[in-house]
């Protein structure tokens, strides 16, 4: 797969959480040829069935990023907002957006305010409006913004806004391309507003009802910190999750995946994360619980315009997860 075309294909999308019809539509499309079948539920996730007699496994994937929310309009046309999940004043200062309709912007600081003390209401869009009218010409109040940066690549590294988590859906619609041999009922889900709370794989695994979920996210990738809150490094394979604030993975699910890793050759290493939470945690507390586990993507700079990965933990990521689809596993409540 090209991952920088699928990338820019979706970053072209206007998919900030709350807001993810544009970016649905084109995961629904790329993922079509390879599912049996695809639709989307009442709160906007993407559900796509590989249909097996075996049991049910829920991959899950957030399709949402990060965005900015206008809460005002003044007098010279300059647009204050309020934020959507986790966003830095440092990661976007002089960074440009834009909005659904295509108008766009660069965020800055107000005046008087030094880079060392703002917060993120010391910011501001400005879009180059003469006045307060013809700003609202151009936007209303609860219009969206998300990131303008490129996506670019070095020669192993992919560098884009939103890697966070578009990096993981690629990584879905590859897997989806390479099962073959395969019992288990499969469900690719791709999720809605997770940067906000895992809001969308609540419902979505309440209705699938999994024998087995496993999120697929990013990870932060530590190694240039050495407050040590993360266990990944960047080129060090798929990251297999331990735990993040969200779930403590089923000991049952880590098991499988090591092995996966271990008997087909897959560069593996563990994910510990002692902030941030994935999908899992949703999944993993859904009905009566479910075994959940789940495949990480090591990445720099996360939430920020310039998010990094491996283009190798992408490729291993991908491996780890065909091989867990093509596994035949078994229904049972008795683990121990």
């Amino acid at each position: 797969m090209d991952y920088l075309s699928v990338i820019e294909m979706l970053n072209a999308c206007h998919g900030p959480s709350g807001d993810e019809r544009q970016i649905a539509a084109t995961l629904k499309r790329l993922a079509e040829p390879y599912a049996d079948e695809c639709w989307v539920d009442t709160l906007g996730n993407l559900i796509v069935h590989k249909k097996g007699n075996g049991p049910k496994v829920m991959f899950a994937a957030h399709m949402d990023s990060i965005g900015l929310i206008v809460t005002h309009i003044d007098e010279k046309g300059y647009l204050s907002f309020g934020k959507l999940g986790g966003i830095r004043p440092e990661s976007i200062l002089h960074t440009p957006f834009r909005f659904k309709n295509g108008v766009s912007g660069v965020v800055s600081l107000r005046r008087n305010v030094s880079v060392k003390d703002m917060t993120l209401n010391d910011l501001y869009l400005d879009i180059g409006a003469k006045n307060e009218a013809h700003a609202r010409r151009l936007i209303q109040i609860g219009d969206t913004a998300v990131s303008k940066m490129p996506a670019f690549t070095t020669e192993s590294r992919l560098v884009s806004p939103y890697l966070d988590n578009r990096i993981s859906c690629a990584v879905m619609l590859d897997a989806m391309s390479h099962i073959r041999e395969y019992t288990n009922d499969l469900y690719f889900v791709f999720t809605v507003q997770e940067e906000l709370g895992l809001r969308g794989s609540k419902p979505a695994a309440y209705g699938i009802d999994p024998d087995y979920g496993i999120a697929v996210d990013v990870t932060a990738a530590e190694e240039l910190d050495d407050t040590h809150r993360g266990s990944t490094v960047l080129g060090g394979g798929a990251a297999i999750k331990i735990m993040d604030s969200s779930v403590i993975c089923h000991p049952n699910i880590v098991k499988i995946l090591e092995e996966l890793g271990l008997s087909s050759k897959i560069p593996c290493q563990k994910d510990v994360l002692i902030a941030g939470g994935t999908d899992a945690g949703a999944i993993h507390v859904s009905r009566g619980g479910v075994q959940t586990g789940g495949i990480s993507i090591p990445c720099r700079y996360i939430h920020s315009p310039v998010e990094m990965v491996s283009l190798e933990d992408v490729s291993s990521a991908v491996r780890l997860m065909t091989a867990f689809a093509e596994k035949k596993l078994e229904i049972t409540k008795d683990v121990m």
